[in-house]
């Protein structure tokens, strides 16, 4: 089973003539994206690796309310994808540094600024559950990676992986089964049956 270091050595190889390189971990709520990301941080050259969370592009939950969307958070039409497109745009022209928002999941809101992409990164992660959905505006992003990698997962693990998420952020029983299924669990289905094909299948049935 190919590790987080054999997918870090086919980044670097397809980085190869690109002065940088930009790469969506794409998959389902509970995959293990950020988990992969931050291992990919720690296998690539030492300070030429950045991470850009998807999550950071969730509207905020007064907008959500405005919207009456707050019960659907974390569905594709609660991100500012049409922002999320921008700042990607400007990191592949090579603008340095580039601010990204980062999503702060105990405060349930997305921090702007508080995180950078440096002038020295040639390796952009960027992970997110919808980023190879094959419908609008998200597929507009396509042209905007050099290589994608989608995370695989069961679906039994999704599900015990989010249950115990809620938990951990002080959700009863009760109120976090019904979020999962009511909502995280039909987002999962999503991503899994409208993501395009990706150019790397990363099989994580372990931890996330």
């Amino acid at each position: 089973m190919p590790t987080v270091e054999d997918l870090a050595a086919r980044i670097v190889a397809r980085a190869r003539g690109l002065r940088r390189i930009v790469v969506a971990l794409a998959g389902p709520p509970g995959a293990g994206k950020s988990t992969l990301g931050e291992r990919l941080l720690a296998a690539l050259p030492a300070g030429e690796a950045a991470l850009v969370p998807m999550d950071g592009f969730h509207f905020d939950n007064a907008v959500l309310d405005a919207m009456r969307l707050r019960d659907r958070k974390g569905a594709p039409e609660t991100f500012d994808c049409a922002g999320l497109a921008a700042t990607l745009k400007r990191i592949r022209a090579g603008e340095a540094p580039v601010a990204v928002p980062v999503f702060d999941r105990e405060a349930d809101l997305a921090r702007a600024g508080a995180a950078m992409v440096p002038a020295e990164a040639r390796y952009v992660l960027v992970e997110g559950n919808y980023l190879l959905l094959d419908r609008a505006p998200w597929s507009g992003l396509a042209p905007l990676f050099d290589l994608t990698v989608f995370l695989d997962v069961p679906m039994a693990e999704l599900e015990r992986r989010l249950l115990a998420r809620w938990a951990d952020l002080g959700r009863g029983e009760q109120a976090a089964r019904a979020w999962v299924e009511g909502n995280d669990l039909p987002n999962a289905r999503l991503v899994i049956a409208g993501s395009r094909r990706a150019d790397i299948m990363w099989r994580n049935a372990g931890e996330g």
